[in-house]
Order: C-alpha cells, then sequence, then structure tokens
C-alpha cells in the first residue's frame, strides 16, 4: 500500500499546476501539455513516488 506522504498545501499546488499545464498545452496544441497529468496525478492521490525515494514527506505529523 502506498502510504500517503504528500501535505495538504502541497497537493493542492500540484493539482493547480498540473491544471495550468493540461490548459496551456491544449490552448496551444502541444503534446508537452501532457506533463501536467504528474503533478495533477501525484496530487490526487497524494503519494509521490521521488519523496518516496529521497525520504520526504510534506505531510505535518
Amino acid at each position: 500500500m502506498m502510504e500517503k506522504n504528500i501535505g495538504t498545501a502541497d497537493r493542492v499546488a500540484r493539482i493547480i499546476i498540473g491544471l495550468i499545464l493540461l490548459a496551456l498545452g491544449y490552448m496551444y496544441g502541444s503534446w508537452w501539455g501532457i506533463i501536467g497529468l504528474i503533478p495533477l496525478l501525484t496530487g490526487l492521490i497524494g503519494w509521490c513516488a521521488l519523496y518516496k525515494i529521497l525520504g520526504i514527506s510534506t505531510i505535518k505529523k
């Protein structure tokens, strides 16, 4: 099971950034906007593989 390692503020920022990147990719007709899926999905599920590897957690204890 994936233990959540992304706090609330981090999640909100990731979701907003992901949506902006997707929108910009759509507006400019660029496939680069798909990169926005990474922060969007990590923000939605609350887990980041890179944070796990680096031993980082932004959740308040």
